[in-house]
């Protein structure tokens, strides 16, 4: 597909991948609705993108965990530029460090994967009738590996990248098109929020992603997406090596698991002895 001339509401809009990828749209030739809980950084976006490319961009304060405002965000792209062309899913959060508890896990479930679905419930039937659509979720190199240090969200990843495919195998054939994004490291807030949390086994969960390989720009991962949309390739995969770790993983999942328990002992015990 592509992407000039569509329209796009791009959800976590206000910065990170989010936001690079409402600018690489906009930049492309698309028109953007550019969603996040924090309306005011989904407005600072918006306000730099209309101003070097005028009436493109319209910033909307919103919950994906709320059906209700998934659909104000569809209706205020339909009466903004029409109907939506692009939906990425693309809001996010971290989730707990080890277990959690019944409330951590409600909201990383209802974020990282319950959003992808509510999103498709309201964007699929119009789509079947007019024929095309595309559907981008974003999950992560965690949802086809794993995440040392959060269960939840190792978890809700795999079952959005679990979801994009169901979409793809049931809607592929009639004109929707199904994209997941599956990165490692990426320079925003969400890979540095195990560092931070005080916790050892949270800041495992971040070394253990960018010890693993580069962290990317948000921005350079735009491009590869934006490259794959117009592919209309269903696996994202801005660090190809995950390819072959979970190619690995296939192949022995008891060597692999071993694996893994000996890279997390590893990192446990550099930061003990820090």
């Amino acid at each position: 597909m592509q992407v000039a001339g569509k329209n796009a509401i791009v959800t976590g809009g206000g910065g990170g991948i989010g936001g690079a990828l409402a600018a690489r749209l906009v930049r492309a030739g698309a028109r953007v609705v550019i969603a996040d809980l924090d309306g005011a950084a989904a407005e600072a976006v918006a306000v730099a993108l209309n101003a070097e490319f005028p009436g493109t961009a319209v910033a909307v304060g919103a919950d994906v965990c709320d059906s209700d405002r998934i659909a104000e965000l569809i209706a205020r792209c339909a009466a903004e530029f029409g109907p939506v062309d692009l939906y990425f899913a693309n809001a996010g959060v971290i989730g707990p460090v080890g277990l959690g508890d019944d409330k951590d896990w409600a909201v990383t479930l209802d974020v990282n994967l319950n959003a992808h679905i509510r999103a498709a419930r309201l964007l699929v039937p119009g789509w079947l009738e007019r024929g095309e659509g595309y559907f981008v979720g974003t999950a992560s190199a965690a949802g086809l590996l794993t995440q040392i240090g959060s269960a939840a969200y190792s978890v809700t990843k795999h079952a959005a990248v679990g979801f994009a495919e169901w979409l793809s195998v049931t809607y592929g054939d009639r004109g929707i098109r199904v994209s997941c994004l599956c990165p490692m490291g990426v320079e925003t807030p969400l890979l540095r929020a195990g560092e931070n949390s005080g916790d050892a086994l949270g800041v495992a969960a971040t070394r253990a992603v960018t010890t693993a390989g580069a962290v990317l720009s948000p921005d350079a991962v735009a491009e590869l997406v934006l490259a794959a949309v117009d592919d209309e390739r269903f696996l994202i995969l801005p660090h190809p090596e995950v390819l072959d770790m979970y190619r690995r993983k296939g192949a022995d999942y008891d060597r692999w698991l071993a694996g893994m328990r000996h890279y997390q002992a590893r990192l446990l015990e550099s930061i003990d002895g820090q």
